[in-house]
């Protein structure tokens, strides 16, 4: 008969139950038969408590307080004169006692996991007098454990790899259970592994937990992962025990078991024959059940006919192998090609080689397509030499090219004048001669590169392209000169037989043996007693002194004429002329100065002196004029004649002027008369192109409204005035107004005037007078002020 896992738990605590009853004897508090004595001066009781472990069982699930044990002192006689007291952890709490009897009892649910024990204190008192009958003694209630806790995976759930093809008992992983039940009591925490799902492929060792394959041969490429499902069981497996489940993904990890092979035992690719070197043909790919490192391919071309023509190479992205054109296509040469290529892992696994070899062979057909080609020249490279003295049409060389198509379709030529801007060359169009249309100079170009074009008669648009070097031979068309502008000097103190300067020449023809220079004096310098030439026969000459006696004052410079002739055939020369100049030089002949008026300077004065004196000259003459012309202007009146132009200058004047008396500096009679006809004057800062040959006349009108209009009308004038500089310029206008109020406005007359008159009314004339109306004025209404 199986007993179920309430019944069993209710078996279990029977069993503890009669564990504690038959501890009662020991759990009592026993009363010791020895009476007490006592010694002078102190004395000493025997301990009559003897306190042993109390045990009770956890999880209890009674309505009723829980018995633990019992406390009895011997000194109790049951007249109920004793008292029991309990103090320490759960006093109260969790544990009650029977002050009478000394019974213990639990009110609440223990549980040994989260407190295994507790430590209390039991005294017993006298209850009249509440005084200790005995010391007080400590005691330990410990939980009995129960089988109440299943086993966890704290670490769950698992993942785990094993690689493919692993032997049985390759060890996977290890999987952990703990139970928090009492590992020291009983098998309550004692735990046994089993494997519910994950069979017959897996195994679990039952007290170890490791995981191990149970098959061989496990194919990754058939199934990759197994999800297994172990459980953990206490109470050694046995019924009743309880138990906890995990998970476990297994993956099986790949290994190099399976070979290349092509899915097709031939393939076949059209190409034309057009297509450019290191171009792509095809792309073969065999296919590899592994993954990673393990299905990385070499591929490579065992056998066939075009071995020198095509390559393979692999693609690491892909694994694909991609053959490529080495040379070029010829349809008319070779239709087809035939390649045999072979595909293998790049690291075959030995374990694995018995299953046949780790390679696959296909073959590979090639169709080359014709098409329609431009014409081929029969040399990728035409060297011509031609003469530079050659004539206007003669025959340099030949071109030659052809159709490659079957069709051979006759070709034309031309050249491609942006190689050719100068037009210096022609080709025949039908039998590719190539002729000379200009004159050649080697010295402008040497070599000349043109490209060729040769087109197809029945298809202009199938155009090839050959290349000429025409390289141009010299000839002796260039005399020769100096080599560069000399600066020759010569001291006047100079020994007869002194070089003076050595000179060399060049020629811008290039004679294949090099070149040569002959130099000498021109006849008619041959004898002249001054200079003299050496030829060094090393392509230079030595210029030497014949005298000595060379004076400046007598003559400065010499020409010297020197004949260069070269080695070529003809042989080709010129005249140049050396200046030779006179110059004073110092102790080491080294030329100070060359010129010949420093002769006449004064002897006693050195460059630096002269230099500064002229300076001072010139620095006083230059103040001497820019006063004169300060004065000059300083006098000249404001408005010009057409013949005087002056531009934005302003002239002031420091004098008062005489007053009105005063009628010989200004003709009083413009002031005077309005009527006065004014001659107009032209502006001095510009010219004008239009003049106005009259002014309006004023009428009688009050002063303040007649200067108002006066100078607006200027204004005016002004602003339309096409000669008007576009800058600001003054304008002087005489002219005072007829008949003025404020009369005489001369500081002559102010002393005898009217001190109480009235000068408000300077306020209505504007603000140009502003001054006098403040000066004047008698209060602050003004309406300017």
């Amino acid at each position: 008969m199986k007993l179920g896992k309430v019944e069993f738990c209710h078996f279990l605590q029977l069993i503890a139950l009669f564990l504690c009853f038959s501890g009662m004897s020991q759990a009592e508090l026993s009363r010791s038969r020895s009476k007490p004595y006592f010694q002078s001066g102190r004395s000493r009781t025997k301990r009559s408590w003897v306190w042993n472990q109390f045990f009770v069982l956890e999880e209890y699930m009674g309505s009723d307080p829980l018995y633990v044990g019992k406390l009895h002192s011997d000194v109790d006689k049951g007249d109920g004169s004793i008292k029991y007291i309990l103090s320490g952890e759960g006093a109260s709490s969790i544990f009650i006692i029977d002050e009478n009897t000394g019974d213990i009892h639990a009110t609440k649910r223990l549980d040994r996991e989260e407190q295994a024990y507790y430590t209390l204190r039991a005294q017993a008192l006298d209850r009249l007098t509440n005084k200790p009958v005995e010391p007080e003694s400590e005691f330990v209630i410990k939980i009995q454990d129960i089988n109440d806790n299943e086993p966890k995976f704290l670490d769950g759930p698992y993942t785990a790899g094993v690689p493919e093809m692993s032997p049985v008992g390759t060890s996977v992983v290890q999987v952990t259970a703990t139970d928090a039940d009492d590992p020291t009591y009983g098998n309550s925490a004692r735990v046994v592994y089993s494997i519910l799902q994950g069979q017959p492929y897996f195994s679990v060792e039952p007290k170890t937990g490791v995981i191990k394959t149970a098959l061989p041969n496990m194919d990754r490429e058939a199934k990759d992962q197994y999800l297994l499902v172990i459980q953990a069981k206490d109470m050694v497996g046995q019924n009743g025990g309880l138990s906890g489940t995990t998970s476990v993904t297994v993956t099986l990890t790949d290994v190099n078991d399976n070979p290349p092979r092509f899915p097709r035992r031939s393939y076949q690719y059209n190409v034309p024959e057009s297509l450019p070197v290191a171009s792509v043909v095809a792309r073969i790919k065999a296919a590899d059940a592994d993954i990673g490192a393990n299905a990385e391919m070499e591929y490579k071309i065992v056998d066939g006919d075009g071995l020198g023509i095509f390559k393979i190479a692999v693609d690491k992205d892909t694994q694909e192998g991609i053959i490529t054109i080495q040379k070029d296509l010829d349809f008319e040469a070779k239709t087809s090609y035939t390649l045999r290529i072979e595909a293998a892992n790049k690291d075959a696994d030995p374990r694995f080689l018995s299953l046949g070899p780790f390679s696959d062979t296909t073959t590979v057909k090639i169709i080359v397509e014709d098409v329609d080609e431009p014409p081929v020249f029969s040399s990728p490279l035409y060297p011509m030499e031609v003469s530079e003295a050659t004539q206007v049409g003669n025959i340099i060389g030949t071109v030659a090219a052809h159709d490659p198509d079957s069709s051979n379709s006759p070709v034309r030529y031309s050249i491609d004048r942006n190689t050719d801007l100068e037009r210096y060359f022609n080709i025949d169009a039908n039998s590719g001669v190539i002729t000379t249309a200009k004159s050649l100079d080697r010295e402008t170009n040497a070599v000349h590169n043109i490209t060729v074009l040769a087109m197809e008669s029945q298809n202009p648009s199938q155009v090839g392209r050959g290349y000429v070097a025409i390289t141009i031979l010299d000839i002796n068309d260039n005399a020769p000169e100096f080599a560069m502008e000399y600066e020759t000097t010569v001291c006047e103190n100079a020994q007869p037989g002194q070089v003076i300067q050595k000179i060399s020449a060049v020629d811008k023809d290039e004679p294949s043996n090099g070149h040569q220079f002959y130099f000498s004096l021109t006849t008619d310098a041959t004898n002249n007693h001054n200079f003299s030439l050496k030829d060094n026969k090393d392509n230079t000459a030595s210029i030497l002194t014949r005298r000595n006696g060379f004076r400046r004052q007598e003559q400065s410079v010499y020409y010297l004429p020197i004949f260069i002739v070269d080695s070529g055939s003809p042989s080709l020369s010129s005249t140049n002329t050396l200046t030779i100049r006179v110059c004073d030089c110092d102790a080491e002949g080294v030329a100070q100065t060359c010129n010949a008026e420093a002769y006449v300077l004064p002897a006693g004065l050195s460059t630096g002196a002269l230099i500064a004196i002229l300076a001072c000259v010139l620095t006083l003459l230059v103040l001497i004029l820019l006063i004169i012309t300060m004065r000059r202007r300083k006098k000249e009146p404001l408005i010009f004649d057409e013949e005087r132009d002056i531009r934005e200058n302003i002239v002031r004047y420091d004098d008062e002027g005489g007053g009105e008396e005063d009628t010989e500096a200004f003709d009083m009679a413009a002031l005077r008369n309005l009527n006065v006809i004014r001659d107009t004057k032209t502006r001095r800062d510009v010219t004008p192109e239009i003049q106005f040959l009259s002014r309006p006349t004023f009428k009688s009108i009050p002063d303040n409204v007649i200067f108002r209009e006066f100078i607006w009308e200027r204004l005016k004038e002004a602003d339309v005035d096409p000669c008007a500089p576009p800058y600001d310029s003054l304008q002087t206008y005489a002219f005072e107004g007829n008949g003025s109020v404020a009369e005489s406005l001369s500081s002559l007359d102010s002393i005898s005037s009217n001190s109480d008159q009235n000068y408000d009314y300077l306020s209505d004339w504007g603000p140009r007078f502003k001054r006098l109306a403040d000066m004047y004025g008698t209060g602050p209404e003004s309406l300017y002020s």
